[in-house]
């Protein structure tokens, strides 16, 4: 999907730090994280409710009253006009609600905000009544731990997948390690100087108590740096595999979110600071089993709409549940990794699903921000073999 007139006001992309899986976020709706976050977000950026025309909210995983999200959240950041499309697809969720708003602002409508939010913690056991069933018992499903545990389709689990990948590229679990390493070591660099990187684009959560003093959250949390000597002591996690729990992501919770508008209206919301062309979208799926190749046809897609290749790019993040994707990624395009994910990526700081890409593409426009401009790539995998990619170009 190419995109002629579509850009993100300079600055108007953010992300909640990210919380550790059952840590302080744990027991927060998404729903309310994503009201608390948006609203901060909004207003640290100047921007006014009523310049929105539209809300697309991604989220995987439900919530109490997600129903009723997209126009109740609306409603919650001061805006009951606005409303929109409730966006779902696993880790790719946060190209596909971008691509959504992309095209309510091809078709002429207004900005349009996206929120992406998701908490792994808690998650919900769903009943499906089963009237025939022995006694009537309900069929029950896990949210979270069930899916991360089987794909229906392929009726393997997702650290199958990056096992499968590992071997058929000949990938080893020294490389592995040495991968996870890089990427803690460049995650590092957003926290020097007091976090000024990570500051560029994180909005502090606060969460106000019926008593007593609410919730703050101002930094990732859960996150123990990767050293050499100590993961290498590590068992893999099948024991006839090459990943441990140092080189596959952590679950997580968080939100982020970003306005999406004309070039014209962006310049406008931006206050002077630039804008930031969307220039192509790429999906794709790739075979049963095999989650961590899809990153790479589905940025060769993204570029080929964009009109661009591999070598025009001047900055990369990707979502890498797996050390081996960005491996694979650097393999079948020549990317180099040490030019990939500049200040650590979510093999670091952990998965909330829907917000989690977002989260990248925001550091992936800081990064071309802090260079004066350029040309940008986020790709990432997601449940169900599959790919999602955008392409940007950061201007003035």
């Amino acid at each position: 999907m190419r995109f002629d007139d579509v850009a993100i006001p300079a600055g108007l992309a953010w992300s909640s730090p990210f919380a550790k899986w059952q840590g302080s976020l744990a027991e927060v709706s998404s729903l309310d994280l994503a009201a608390a976050v948006t609203t901060r977000a909004l207003a640290d950026r100047g921007v006014d409710v009523d310049a929105l025309d539209g809300l697309v909210l991604g989220w995987t995983i439900p919530q109490p009253n997600v129903f009723y999200g997209a126009p109740t959240l609306a409603g919650r950041i001061g805006a009951p006009g606005l409303t929109g499309p409730m966006v779902a697809q696993a880790c790719a969720t946060s190209v596909a609600a971008l691509v959504a708003a992309a095209g309510a602002v091809g078709a002429g409508s207004g900005p349009q905000l996206v929120v992406t939010t998701d908490r792994t913690s808690n998650g919900p056991t769903l009943l499906y009544p089963q009237p025939s069933a022995m006694g009537g018992s309900p069929r029950a499903e896990t949210w979270v731990l069930d899916s991360f545990g089987r794909d229906p389709w392929a009726g393997t689990g997702m650290l199958t997948a990056g096992e499968t990948v590992a071997r058929k590229h000949g990938i080893t679990r020294g490389e592995l390690d040495d991968l996870t390493v890089l990427r803690s070591e460049q995650y590092q660099r957003s926290l020097s100087e007091d976090r000024a990187f990570a500051r560029r684009y994180q909005v502090t959560v606060e969460i106000p108590a019926r008593r007593g003093p609410g919730l703050v959250l101002e930094a990732d949390e859960g996150i123990r740096p990767a050293v050499a000597e100590q993961i290498a002591k590590l068992a893999p996690v099948d024991p006839d595999g090459v990943h441990t729990f140092a080189s596959q992501t952590h679950p997580a919770d968080g939100c982020a979110g970003a306005v999406v508008t004309t070039v014209a209206r962006a310049r406008e919301l931006s206050g002077g600071h630039g804008v930031v062309r969307l220039l192509g979208a790429g999906t794709a799926r790739v075979a049963k089993t095999h989650m961590p190749e899809a990153p790479v046809p589905a940025a060769l897609a993204a570029l080929a709409a964009a009109g661009l290749s591999i070598t025009d790019l001047d900055a990369v993040t990707t979502h890498n549940p797996f050390a081996v994707n960005d491996l694979v990624f650097a393999r079948e395009t020549g990317y180099p990794v040490e030019r990939m994910n500049a200040y650590g990526s979510s093999l670091i700081f952990g998965h909330p699903q829907a917000p989690t890409g977002l989260r990248s593409i925001a550091e992936l426009i800081e990064e071309l921000r802090l260079r004066g401009g350029g040309v940008g790539l986020f790709t990432g995998c997601a449940a169900g073999d599959t790919g999602a990619a955008l392409v940007l170009r950061v201007e003035d």
